[in-house]
């Protein structure tokens, strides 16, 4: 994945310097949400990753089971296991940074966000349609009389 590493995500504290801090600092909300989506898609793809590992992993029914692949299926199973707890706490890190560029932000409620069409709604058409119609017809007589 090729995002950019948050601070405090395994950086020294003083590792940036001037400008850098400054701007590692003011992410824009907007590129922590494609962060975050992106980090979501990633451990969604870890996952089935890891699903498909224990799928095609077998079963010790009194089998003779080869200690290699065994140790190897388990390392990558390990991975996979320790790559996605550092994406959940990468995500973990984007929502309380989000949450926190919002905490200014006045909760618009839900019903302000839907529009209401009324019952009536066709009348308030009729009536813009009509004053829009009227207002062109002037606006044409007023230069058919400048043409003339």
């Amino acid at each position: 994945m090729s995002t950019p590493p948050l601070a405090g995500a395994g950086m020294p504290p003083g590792a940036f310097s001037g400008t850098q801090a400054q701007a590692a600092r003011e992410v824009n909300t907007a590129s922590l949400c494609r962060i975050g989506q992106e980090t979501v898609q990633d451990i969604v793809f870890r996952t089935m990753e890891i699903f498909q590992l224990l799928r095609n992993m077998q079963l010790p029914n009194g089998v003779t089971y080869h200690t290699g692949t065994y140790q190897d299926r388990l390392g990558k199973l390990q991975e996979h296991l320790r790559q996605l707890s550092i994406l959940f706490r990468k995500l973990r890190l984007v929502y309380d940074k989000c949450n926190e560029n919002c905490a200014g932000l006045d909760p618009v409620p839900i019903e302000q966000l839907i529009p209401y069409v009324e019952e009536d709604g066709s009348k308030h058409d009729d009536r813009g349609a009509a004053s829009q119609l009227r207002f062109a017809s002037e606006e044409r007589r007023e230069i058919m009389e400048v043409n003339k």
